[in-house]
């Protein structure tokens, strides 16, 4: 591990000269031990009661210490900046939710994060410095602040891209953790970076979003700004069609519309809609461009190093990845039909010869300390040490050479990590709703497990059908990305008398990662389902499409065709409100609950 050159210009311990900077995945973002230390001292004075509640939850939150609906209980959000992940760290994982975090499990999230839920506050002290030792920082993985840099996980791997955006996404990573223009904005900033010709990144999603260009040989970055999902979908527009990557323009312009978010007051009102695509949508974009060319010209600019040469994230993949195997394995004549189905689902050439990449299908994005460990064991064996975890809750191993993919085929069997289908229709995308979400509504992560039992139950073959990706979210917030599935749903209610059944309202059409990129947001259906129902309602929309489509029509296609009506016509009986009974107990208690169904809402500390 060589650490970059970087000169130090201040104490051992502040950004300028960290403790920890190395150009290892993993470790871009510098670890600062004594803010360890500074958590521990506020935590303490907090649980004997010296400091407000109000005063503290803006502390841990920039730690990346996040409260649960359970009361006493944290979430932990390590920030994987563009997912990258180092097989030491993924054994630091499995060591910490084996110390801590009671249900034994960790969750990758739709921001390349990994999050670890119901620890203890004294717990997490110590395991946020646990995370740190190993070089994993949750410095602003929650708060009002530039939340973690997510990435296409084939960066640097794949056909079509004009260059690898990693070490610009590191650099950008570098530059605004810890600064002191991001520290307390109106609210968070999402960022994206993507290089290849499919938006696998979801820039059109994103607060701010960079896409690599190439203009007369000079690398830079289509910049779009204003994107977001939840109660007011944007999609990202286009603030500038080219700014310089070498030079640092792309830093110095997304300080610039930072520095303009900062001064918002009116958004700071509500901060529930204080976002950058608020200000984008009241403004519009040309407005902003305006006044970011003109915040250009201020005396800031002149205060700031926007160098990138000692920030970039330079580590040479190729050179380090593994040689060609003295001798692997070949499947059976048994295991050939399942191993067949994996490689066409999962297995991807990568531009550079001999070697591919393998898609690993996480369900619902848990991992368990020993599948932790198994995957950091092949990742060593098989890989270079190279993974990285996906916007969609999955796991990627790069690097990995073509006579090798058995071989990792089956040891990923061995930890049950072997099945196929990454990104097809039953790997279900969910946040984890009212598992441990304030803002949560319904269980979406019970809700998930049911319509995956539901799909395995159906059988799905149909290599149409089988391309249709199925989202929701326990809220409308769309942590899950809901508004751009095939087929998305977000959590609700309905009250049938003094009772309340948990329900859910389903989008259709929504759309990402098509070949050149679009990003679409799903037409919202006038209806809302008994949760206990969409299961029952996503088989008859399956079934439907494909007994009316026309030849080789795709599902948003179809969609399109025909319209929403017919979809809210396939399912209008199963929106009918059930009339609590002893026999429709059931319908009143929410997927993986025992107890019926209460709207709990708290206040989520996104927008503390």
């Amino acid at each position: 591990m060589e650490p970059t050159s970087i000169t130090p210009r201040g104490r051992t311990g502040s950004l300028e000269n960290p403790e920890v900077y190395e150009n290892v995945p993993g470790h871009i973002i510098p670890i600062l031990a004594r803010e360890f230390d500074d958590f521990d001292n506020e935590a303490e004075k907090f649980l004997a009661g010296e400091t407000p509640e109000a005063q503290f939850i803006g502390f841990r939150l920039k730690q990346g210490v996040y409260g649960q609906r359970q009361p006493d209980v944290q979430m932990i959000r390590a920030k994987v900046p563009m997912g990258g992940i180092t097989p030491e760290q993924m054994e630091a994982y499995a060591d910490v939710i084996e110390k801590y975090a009671p249900l034994r499990k960790g969750h990758i999230t739709t921001r390349q994060n990994i999050q670890m839920h119901h620890i203890p506050l004294r717990d997490a002290a110590a395991a946020i410095r646990e995370l740190g030792d190993a070089g994993i920082s949750s410095r602003e993985g929650c708060g009002n602040t530039v939340r973690n840099v997510t990435g296409d996980p084939w960066a640097g791997v794949c056909e079509g891209e004009p260059f690898d955006v990693t070490p610009y996404a590191g650099a950008y990573v570098r530059y605004f953790v810890r600064h002191p223009t991001t520290q307390l904005m109106p609210r968070k900033v999402k960022t994206a970076f993507n290089g290849a010709p499919e938006d696998r990144a979801l820039t059109g999603i994103h607060d701010i979003a960079f896409l690599a260009r190439v203009r007369d040989g000079v690398r830079g970055f289509e910049v779009r700004v204003g994107g977001g999902t939840s109660i007011m979908p944007r999609i990202a527009p286009t603030l500038y069609e080219f700014v310089g990557a070498d030079d640092g323009e792309y830093l110095k312009v997304a300080e610039a519309v930072f520095r303009i978010f900062d001064r918002q007051d009116w958004l700071r009102v509500n901060r529930a809609r204080a976002r950058l695509k608020v200000f984008v949508d009241k403004y519009g974009i040309e407005e902003l461009r305006r006044q970011v060319e003109e915040e250009l010209k201020g005396d800031w600019v002149a205060e700031r190093d926007f160098s990138v040469q000692h920030r970039l994230f330079l580590d040479d993949e190729e050179a380090k990845a593994p040689p060609v195997p003295e001798t692997h394995g070949t499947p059976t004549e048994e295991e050939l039909p399942a191993y067949e189905r994996f490689v066409a689902s999962s297995v991807q050439p990568q531009r550079q010869a001999g070697f591919s990449t393998v898609h690993v299908h996480v369900p619902r994005g848990d991992l368990t300390p020993e599948q932790f460990r198994g995957l950091a064991a092949i990742m060593r064996d098989f890989t270079g040490g190279y993974a990285r975890t996906t916007v969609h809750q999955n796991f990627l191993l790069r690097w990995v050479r073509d006579e090798s993919v058995y071989d990792v085929w089956k040891r990923l069997g061995e930890i049950g990590l072997d099945q196929p289908g990454a990104d097809e229709i039953d790997d279900v995308v969910s946040c984890p709703g009212t598992d441990s979400c304030k803002l949560g509504i319904t269980s979406s992560m019970g809700l998930n497990l049911a319509i995956r039992e539901r799909l395995a139950e159906m059988q799905v073959t149909d290599p149409l059908t089988r391309q249709i990706h199925i989202k929701m979210s326990g809220c409308p917030n769309g942590c899950s990305q809901h508004h751009i599935a095939n087929i998305g749903f977000y959590g609700a209610s309905i009250k049938v008398g003094e009772h309340t059944l948990p329900a859910y309202i389903p989008h259709i059409g929504g759309q990402y990662g098509a070949p050149k990129g679009e990003i679409a947001y799903g037409a919202r259906l006038k209806l809302r389902l008994p949760a206990k129902r969409v299961p029952d309602a996503v088989e008859r929309w399956l079934r439907f499409y494909e007994a009316e489509r026309e030849e080789g029509e795709p599902f948003n296609a179809f969609a399109a065709r025909v319209g929403t009506t017919a979809f809210e016509d396939q399912v209008r009986d199963l929106a009918v409100a059930v009339e609590f009974s002893l026999e429709n107990m059931n319908h009143f208690i929410d997927w993986s609950r025992n107890v019926p169904f209460v709207v709990q809402r708290g206040e989520g500390e996104c927008a503390v």
